[in-house]
């Protein structure tokens, strides 16, 4: 356990660097931390402790606390409180990081204090933040991806967003959505010549190209317009990646979804380099997803992230070329309300027979299977995290749907990837 111990903490440290967030371990640089630490001993003995890492960003405290195990993450009361018993700190990563936040809250001048509990490895893992005040409260928030969110240039804006609950200047409205989705409807008409309904194929290959940054195998600026291994085939080896990296398989279903990116890679139209653009229309599609959608993911408010509504809205457009995709999309409370009225259990079939792009069995999904049914199954202790979840639900029977278009099979199958990181669409074309 004590070599897995130091793998977790080895690879949380990369994390923090590759987020360029200073740490340090065991302790802290800041003596007025350190001073405060010397008494929190977790098991009350007034003698020192001292958590994994503690970073100082802005005005703000970071105390992380790791265990290797996924099922050491969390220890929660009856009530569902983050129990505080000697055993419950010393054994599971949040209770331990809010122990030390607590600690330091109430021993010293600094009051913003956020306690992150991590557990798993890089290829599974869980990240937990605590807002923590100088008394016995704290605010629990959404779990993250990393620590990207909490370093010098996002904190502030987090907080604000997460813990004040105020709107901050970086959150779009559905009115800059939806300018955004027209505006790049017109471009991809201007400068690549797409069908509508090969549109939508090319935007969710960039944003999934584009989530490739983060491990270092993708990047904009290496789009250069080359002639021999072209703009196109870089965005399509960096898909095969992301989508091998997140486990989607069997390899025959992967590569059925990979051909329908092929046309990234063959339309000449778009792997040459625009006069007018002086790049390529790809890697002006990239630039402009990265910076109106893609910066955006952090900020996530509830079912309906902003990939997802940026992509249904995207959807619902014509591209001003006279035809049109016929799509109503389902709004996403819409959706929510069902999701409460239905009472669906783990075991129940869905059906929606006239399912189109599926916005609607994939805010199932999200707001059921992510949030009640895991919730549920925790309690019981059948599952830990996302990663046991997949493992033991029957998840590919639970869902079925029906369409019209056969193109709109992989619109789903695309729409469920990029807003639930989970590949089990299963639909049927039915005229």
């Amino acid at each position: 356990m004590a070599k897995k111990e130091v793998k977790t903490d080895l690879w949380v440290a990369s994390q923090l660097d590759k987020c360029k967030i200073q740490f340090t371990a065991q302790g802290s640089d800041v003596k007025e931390i350190d001073e405060a630490l010397s008494t929190a001993s977790k098991r009350g003995t007034g003698n020192a402790g001292y958590p994994e890492y503690v970073a100082v960003v802005n005005d703000f405290v970071i105390v992380i606390e790791d265990k290797a195990n996924l099922d050491k993450h969390i220890k929660l009361t009856d009530t569902a409180l983050i129990e505080t018993t000697t055993k419950a700190i010393t054994d599971y990563a949040v209770n331990g990081a809010y122990f030390y936040a607590k600690h330091i809250a109430q021993n010293s001048s600094f009051k913003k204090v956020f306690a992150i509990g991590v557990s798993g490895d890089a290829k599974h893992h869980k990240i937990t933040p605590l807002y923590v005040d100088d008394r016995e409260g704290y605010i629990e928030l959404e779990d993250v991806e990393s620590f990207t969110m909490f370093n010098q240039q996002n904190i502030y804006e987090y907080y604000l967003r997460n813990v004040l609950k105020e709107k901050t200047d970086v959150e779009k409205t559905t009115e800059q959505i939806l300018k955004d989705a027209s505006t790049l409807h017109e471009y991809l008409r201007t400068y690549g010549s797409l069908k509508d309904q090969d549109k939508p194929l090319v935007v969710s290959g960039i944003l999934l190209a584009l989530d490739e940054i983060e491990s270092g195998s993708f990047s904009i600026s290496s789009l250069t317009g080359d002639d021999v291994e072209t703009d196109g085939e870089k965005i399509y080896n960096a898909i095969q990646k992301r989508l091998k990296r997140s486990n989607v398989g069997p390899d025959a279903k992967r590569d059925k979804l990979m051909s329908e990116f092929a046309i990234i890679k063959t339309s000449a139209r778009l792997n040459e380099i625009d006069e007018k653009l002086k790049k390529t229309p790809l890697k002006y599609y990239a630039e402009f997803l990265k910076t109106n959608v893609f910066d955006n993911i952090k900020y996530k408010s509830s079912a309906e992230d902003f990939i997802g509504r940026f992509y249904g809205e995207f959807m619902s457009y014509s591209g001003g070329d006279g035809q049109t995709l016929g799509i109503v999309l389902t709004p996403a409370h819409i959706c929510e309300l069902f999701c409460d009225l239905l009472n669906v259990q783990p075991d129940d079939i869905i059906l929606d027979p006239t399912c189109g792009t599926a916005g609607f069995l994939v805010n199932l999904d999200i707001v059921l299977f992510q949030k009640e049914v895991m919730s549920c199954l925790r309690k019981r202790n059948l599952v830990q995290n996302a990663d046991d979840f997949i493992k033991n639900v029957p998840y590919e029977l639970c869902f079925y749907g029906y369409f019209s278009k056969k193109y709109r099979k992989k619109w789903y199958a695309l729409r469920s990837f990029l807003d639930t990181k989970i590949d089990v669409p299963r639909t049927k074309y039915r005229d």
